[in-house]
């Protein structure tokens, strides 16, 4: 069995710190001993890339990283972060665009300015033909999936596909997603007593599903509340397979092969050993 963590923020300060755990490369071989083949890292703003850029340039075939502007880092900086991720984009090689979208949920004073952020960075996905991972966290009475749904059919970027990273939205919404060619990132939720993916998985399709873990956050159920990390992935594979009433073998292989199918040319060779 070998799985993919579609989105870990594995560059935290909580890996430092976590001496209990064995600190960062401690978690990393236990991801390894899980059989967690790559590990792909959204980027969040200027502040996590040198983090993230020693870990891919540490385990360039395990951890591969994106670019991008996360939407609740959008703040009055907002042009100069944007510049970084175009010139960090123009000089490095990344896997994808992100993590990008847009976040209701704490604080709307730059909602315009996410919005703005978003379209530039959809834009930059299409031009470099990279898939871009996605945030939308709804709330304040206004649903992110949606919106960002919108931009994007709105902006109708030929080949523009990616992931729906943390889907939690309904049958709709992941129909909606699919329709437009993208992936849902399924994590630590679907485990959650009321997560409400209990009633949407079962009627998705496989070929869309991917796995993640979104660590440290949003730990899968029993360690919810605690640091979360890549090996985890297992029990998220196990929840999916147990919904959909089939092999956690067959889970595995077809969620690895669509994480594969969205890799660019440039990490084509990074096939599971």
């Amino acid at each position: 069995m070998i799985l993919i963590d579609t989105h870990a923020h594995i560059y935290d300060p909580l890996f430092d710190e976590d001496i209990a755990q064995g600190g960062r490369d401690a978690m990393l071989k236990r991801a390894e001993s899980q059989q967690i083949s790559q590990i792909w890292m959204p980027n969040c703003a200027r502040e996590t890339v040198p983090g993230m850029m020693a870990l891919a340039e540490q385990y360039p075939d395990r951890c591969l990283p994106m670019m991008g502007l996360h939407p609740a880092y959008v703040n009055e900086t907002v042009e100069d972060e944007l510049a970084a991720v175009e010139e960090y984009l123009s000089r490095n090689a990344f896997m994808a665009v992100g993590e990008i979208g847009l976040d209701f949920y704490w604080d709307t004073t730059y909602v315009d300015q996410q919005f703005v952020a978003f379209e530039t960075q959809l834009r930059w996905a299409a031009e470099q033909n990279l898939p871009v991972s996605m945030h939308t966290r709804s709330g304040h009475d206004r649903n992110a999936f949606m919106e960002a749904a919108d931009v994007i059919e709105k902006l109708a970027l030929p080949g523009l596909t990616g992931i729906f990273h943390c889907f939690v939205g309904t049958l709709d919404e992941a129909n909606r997603a699919i329709e437009m060619g993208f992936k849902l990132g399924i994590g630590g939720v679907s485990t959650f007593k009321n997560g409400g993916l209990d009633k949407v998985l079962p009627h998705v399709d496989l070929a869309h599903i991917v796995l993640e873990t979104d660590a440290p956050y949003l730990a899968p159920v029993p360690y919810r509340g605690k640091r979360n990390e890549p090996s985890y992935i297992r029990i998220i594979a196990q929840r999916v397979a147990d919904l959909k009433q089939i092999s956690v073998d067959d889970v595995a292989r077809h969620t690895t092969a669509n994480a594969l199918s969205l890799l660019p040319t440039l990490y084509a060779n990074l096939l599971p050993q």
